[in-house]
């Protein structure tokens, strides 16, 4: 079952659910949408392949679906050029905007280099308008696209605590094959350092990563984003975790398009998540008799 939820004007989000829920995981995937609103495409100096280079694209595509895996997925539908989701409701760039918005103070790192809730800069560090937007419009698209997301990712946190004992929030991401001059490792698990997810949880990623082949770093050079250091509260049997995976294993970087590698891959996501998801489902089970 697939509930969508958005507002005139503004794409929303899905949240896929199986018929049974196997184990106490939420995926989340709040990078990959690619709904452009026609009056952004207006306002945008960027073509919009350009503004596609900031997706985490196919994310969503590489995921198995809820029903093969039997946990929730939550989907933005915005893209992340338009709103991105794991920022802080107040990181507003005062540059962005014509009139005074709610920015924190003081100014994150994040909202100084140009990427707060709002972005300002695509990827490459490239300038998305043409002009200062209305105040009001930072207002918008924060109550219709960032809200409801985490209004639906809190509740689904409720009730996999209520059903489960604990949740284990999986955010699955991408990132560039290569960042700082080198190229970046193939799957790189953030947890903010341990802080924001048990070790068993992390190691059994880790683990199920390694048996595919995948070379699996931590925290280095992702560590987690805001969503992870937010939701991320083991001691109250929430578990949040970062999932960066290297897009050479199934992108075309420069076109934003599936490469010849992407289906194999996606087998390669759906056995590594069948291993944990499955592997909690047979100990919750065994506990159970």
């Amino acid at each position: 079952m697939v509930a969508k939820i958005g507002s005139d004007g503004f794409p929303g989000h899905r949240i896929a659910r199986p018929a049974h829920w196997r184990a106490p995981f939420i995926f989340a995937c709040p990078h990959a949408g690619r709904q452009y609103p026609s009056r952004f495409i207006a306002e945008t100096r960027l073509s919009l392949l350009e503004l596609r280079r900031s997706e985490d694209a196919y994310v969503d595509a590489l995921l198995p679906e809820a029903e093969a895996i039997g946990v929730p997925i939550l989907y933005a539908d915005f893209p992340r050029a338009f709103v991105d989701v794991n920022r802080a409701p107040d990181e507003l760039d005062p540059l962005l905007f014509d009139g005074p918005v709610a920015a924190a103070s003081p100014r994150s790192n994040r909202v100084l280099a140009g990427f707060g809730v709002v972005p300002r800069l695509a990827a490459e560090g490239r300038q998305i308008y043409t002009k200062r937007l209305p105040a009001a419009e930072a207002r918008a698209r924060v109550k219709w696209c960032y809200e409801p997301y985490h209004a639906s990712l809190r509740a689904l946190i409720t009730e996999c605590l209520t059903q489960f004992g604990e949740a284990v929030i999986i955010d699955w991401h991408s990132m560039p094959s290569r960042g700082g001059g080198r190229t970046l490792p193939q799957i790189v698990l953030g947890d903010r350092f341990g802080a924001a997810c048990a070790e068993g949880n992390v190691r059994d990623w880790e683990t199920a990563f390694g048996a595919a082949g995948l070379k699996v770093v931590r925290n280095t050079p992702y560590a987690g984003g805001y969503v992870t250091s937010l939701y991320g509260r083991p001691a109250q049997g929430i578990h949040a975790l970062q999932i960066e995976v290297n897009r050479s294993l199934y992108l075309d970087e420069g076109a934003v398009a599936r490469s010849d590698a992407f289906s194999g891959f996606r087998e390669t996501i759906l056995s590594a998540a069948e291993r944990v998801v499955g592997s909690r489902d047979a100990l919750r089970s065994f506990a159970a008799e």
